[in-house]
């Protein structure tokens, strides 16, 4: 009986945590997300691509909806050399964005680092050691953590970056994918996931 009871509450366990899971994408279009700037966003095989386009300028795509506290998870392919990023707490004006950049770039470029936009630059980036963990041009798994005033982030399972910072903490907006300016870059992303979390 008391097997039986342990059995329901692991159940139960799991059912709450993936039922707090949201998918960002549904990997049909872009439902629930913005474009900003003239840069190529497109779903193709279920999966979201992100595409330099003529103007060679900078572009976002950011949800519609604001996260403050959450885990959010995805997996990403660079099929090109050239930066990219996933913004928090983010807000925009054209294709101006202030918030604070998780790294997604080629290799010995720092993904998972934190980089501030038009503010301080580099926040924390991983040690050299922990570049070896993204694996060039293959699937990728992401995962930032953001509570209050901290940030975590781990690629393919490992952690790059740990961090505490009062402005963070008090900042507020939306997530976005970005693509850099500079032409020549392609990303593809799937499985993007978010779980709320409370203060």
């Amino acid at each position: 009986m008391k097997y039986l009871f342990l059995l329901l509450l692991n159940f139960l366990i799991f059912y709450i945590a993936t039922a707090q899971e949201a998918k960002l994408f549904n990997g049909r279009d872009l439902t629930g997300w913005t474009i900003h700037g003239t840069e190529k966003w497109y779903v193709e095989n279920k999966q979201l691509v992100c595409e330099s386009g003529p103007d060679k300028q900078y572009g976002y795509l950011s949800t519609n909806k604001k996260y403050k506290n959450f885990l959010l998870t995805l997996d990403f392919k660079l099929e090109a050399n050239g930066n990219s990023g996933v913004f928090i707490r983010s807000g925009i004006d054209g294709t101006k964005i202030n918030g604070w950049q998780v790294e997604v770039a080629p290799e010995e470029h720092h993904t998972g680092g934190i980089y501030e936009s038009y503010g301080r630059g580099w926040i924390i980036q991983p040690k050299p050691e922990d570049e070896k963990w993204l694996k060039g041009k293959e699937w990728n798994k992401l995962k930032i953590h953001v509570i209050g005033d901290e940030v975590t982030t781990w690629l393919n399972g490992h952690q790059m970056v740990y961090l505490k910072d009062e402005k963070i903490g008090k900042g507020e907006g939306f997530i976005a994918l970005q693509i850099h300016d500079g032409g020549g870059i392609k990303v593809r992303w799937r499985d993007i996931k978010i779980k709320q979390l409370k203060d």
